[in-house]
């Protein structure tokens, strides 16, 4: 029998704990099914492309975490293949943690958040710094968005999953309280119209 996708955050350890909580038989039932989704689907696509932050999560040659928020416009984490996604690095506070860290560790950990929809997506895979590739730059770079790229980060899927909605805050964008604004001052319009 092949190793469930889901051993990648599974862990004996992890399977124990589980065990000792009293949530191992939830979680056996997703390893008899092949564990978590490995395959950029349609689901995770769509989800993807309406982001315009996520959190970027690596670690040293000696475990020590980092986490650091990523952000661009809305889809600019890119899809280049059913296993792979990139995005064009900007330039920052120039600490290069993250950079130096999947120099010597290239495990890493994507994790989205929706919200408005109170939705989130964890993507465990292997990540890389590409530099000096000008096709590549070229196919994840928007260039309406004013920062200038620096170089290209490959993120190669190997699982992800959802989580469950519960304790996520709604909390809704600029935008989005606009929008649902304007729905509200046309309403409110139409029913001024109304009055004699």
């Amino acid at each position: 029998m092949s190793t469930p996708s889901s051993d990648i955050a599974f862990t004996p350890r992890v399977k124990a704990m589980q065990v000792r909580l009293g949530s191992r038989s939830a979680y056996e039932s997703v390893e008899q099914r092949g564990g978590f989704e490995t395959l950029i689907t349609d689901e995770l696509a769509g989800f993807i492309a309406e982001r315009d932050s996520f959190y970027l999560g690596t670690a040293s040659a000696d475990g020590q975490p980092y986490i650091q928020h990523r952000g661009g416009p809305r889809g600019f984490l890119k899809i280049i293949d059913g296993h792979t996604l990139a995005f064009a690095d900007f330039g920052g506070n120039q600490q290069f943690i993250s950079m130096g860290n999947l120099d010597e560790n290239d495990k890493a950990n994507i994790f989205l958040m929706d919200y408005a929809g109170r939705r989130r997506i964890k993507i465990w895979g292997r990540a890389r710094f590409v530099e000096n590739d000008e096709v590549l730059l070229t196919a994840v770079h928007d260039t309406e968005y004013p920062a200038r790229p620096e170089r290209v980060l490959v993120f190669d899927v190997e699982a992800w999953d959802r989580n469950c909605p519960q304790h996520i805050p709604r909390l809704y964008s600029e935008e989005q309280i606009a929008e649902r604004e304007k729905a509200l001052r046309d309403r409110i319009t139409e029913l001024e119209q109304g009055l004699p």
